[in-house]
């Protein structure tokens, strides 16, 4: 299934029409990038640990993405994962700022496992506009526009109304954090969902697909601990457009991007109050924007 136009079906026009188009563009040109290199030889590199990785072809990407970006609108600002990785500083202001995550399933992307993403958000006075996440092997394009719905290769996307944890799937994923403490915390929610008796528990390793497949109600539900903001922007407006909420450990909602943790996505508040974690007690979960490098501190 190929991308439509009707990905727009929403009403034309808009503030930031042209930016959105632009975003379509550049998703769709980055995936032909990446389905192409799927296949082929990568230097591979690691970050925060052995299971942090990254390739040239995340370079490129989001180089391509951000350099087109840049000529289109010369005052608007940037996140992005690898230039983060590298140092740069991410600050959200009030500023048009594009937030971006080149290929999110890096380590699927090196050992060929097709589930791979582009991701591209933007917010505005802190607050998320649209976000445009593209499935590169499958050619799925997942739209979202604040208050004009959520789209999938012109599908318009609803969430999943399962209120029954018992009769639930769920998705997570585990992070490239290895220490003891993390893998403990991770199991021990593990255990308690398949103790809760959900009907599955799914690690795909594309945050930003697992939150569209929460969107289009293939899943039911999402936690993950460490997010980024790259990881969350762009599938964060899909999931609401989409009648979704998205909270954090303490069952906090906005409608701004902030430095509150941010955790989890859920497709129903009765569903939202069954799943109940042990949270760490060190800061671990924390999305702070002000960071050099926002996200898992």
């Amino acid at each position: 299934m190929k991308p439509s136009r009707e990905d727009e079906a929403a009403p034309a026009g808009g503030p930031w029409e042209e930016c959105f188009e632009a975003a379509v563009q550049l998703a769709l040109r980055a995936g032909q990038i990446i389905r192409k290199a799927l296949s082929e030889e990568k230097h591979v590199s690691t970050k925060t640990s052995a299971a942090d990785l990254v390739t040239e072809t995340d370079h490129l990407v989001e180089d391509l993405i951000i350099s087109e970006l840049q000529k289109q609108f010369p005052s608007h600002r940037f996140i992005a994962e690898e230039a983060a990785a590298a140092g740069a500083k991410c600050v959200l202001t009030s500023s048009p700022t594009w937030i971006v995550d080149p290929i999110d399933g890096t380590c699927n992307f090196v050992h060929r496992f097709p589930t791979v993403a582009v991701s591209i958000g933007f917010a505005v006075n802190q607050e998320l506009e649209f976000g445009v996440i593209y499935h590169c092997t499958e050619e799925r394009l997942y739209t979202g526009r604040r208050g004009r719905g959520a789209f999938c290769n012109g599908q318009r996307l609803r969430v999943s109304r399962e209120t029954d944890l018992s009769k639930a799937l769920v998705l997570t994923e585990i992070g490239p954090k290895r220490d003891p403490a993390t893998l403990k915390l991770f199991l021990s929610n593990m255990e308690r969902l398949l103790h809760a008796k959900a009907h599955g528990v799914r690690v795909i390793g594309s945050s930003t697909l697992a939150l569209c497949h929460l969107a289009s109600g293939a899943a039911d539900a999402y936690y993950q601990f460490g997010l980024h903001c790259w990881d969350l922007a762009a599938a964060t407006v899909i999931i609401r457009e989409a009648g979704g909420i998205v909270m954090d450990t303490s069952g906090w909602e906005s409608g701004k991007m902030d430095s509150r943790p941010k955790f989890m996505l859920s497709s129903c508040i009765t569903l939202k109050k069954s799943l109940h974690f042990r949270w760490p007690l060190v800061k671990c979960v924390t999305w702070d924007l002000t960071s050099p490098n926002p996200g898992l501190l």
